[in-house]
């Protein structure tokens, strides 16, 4: 997929947790190595799940070669001259100058696949995404099975000893099916959430 002769371009693979972005962002990464083209994988180090120079999807997808980075201006300083693709795991651990420096190696000529959670557990934006979201020549929103209904889920549900997470919890939480469930909006639980505030973040 090339959107200009010659340019660079960001994709953004969002959604839940367990529908399937590590999977699908693996998976062009796979199809850039078949064409031969110079890639560089990225992760933020807070993501120590399956190792830590590791990249894995929950379904047993993984790979390894992939840079460790603690803090969002060490990513333009680590992307080689020549790299062609640059593929950006859990982006939005990562804070908001992350948007323009994936505005700026797509603006070099790269390809830039990020992929992230598009809500935290509260349901609402998480961290960079809406501006990525904004900024990407392509979105795709990845669906996964709420477990409590097996309708379509969008949402991320924290678990702590298997009670839904209160709204005043911390936002980051890094975890897996320990401390999370795929839900839809209608299943989707966070006691706690103030008065008048929609899941959007929007006070009414």
């Amino acid at each position: 997929m090339h959107f200009q002769s010659g340019g660079g371009w960001i994709e953004l693979i969002c959604g839940s947790m367990f529908s399937g972005k590590t999977e699908e962002l693996l998976r062009r990464v796979r199809r850039s190595e078949i064409a031969r083209r110079r890639i560089q994988l990225f992760k933020p180090q807070i993501d120590n799940r399956y190792g830590r120079e590791r990249l894995a999807s929950h379904n047993g997808m993984s790979r390894g070669d992939v840079a460790i980075l603690e803090d969002t201006a060490s990513l333009l300083e680590q992307v080689k001259p020549d790299t062609e693709v640059v593929a950006i795991d859990e982006v939005q651990f990562f804070d908001p100058a992350v948007a323009g420096i994936c505005q700026t190696l797509a603006d070099r000529g790269m390809q830039v696949i990020a992929a992230g959670l598009d809500q935290d557990f509260r349901g609402e934006p998480f961290g960079a995404m809406p501006l990525l979201m904004a900024l990407a020549e392509r979105v795709d929103k990845l669906h996964a099975i709420c477990v409590r209904c097996g309708a379509s889920a969008t949402r991320t549900q924290r678990l702590i000893d298997g009670i839904p997470a209160r709204y005043d919890e911390p936002v980051i939480l890094v975890g897996g099916s320990e401390s999370y469930e795929a839900r839809c909006r209608s299943c989707h639980d966070v006691p706690g959430t103030p008065v008048g505030k929609r899941s959007m973040g929007v006070t009414v």
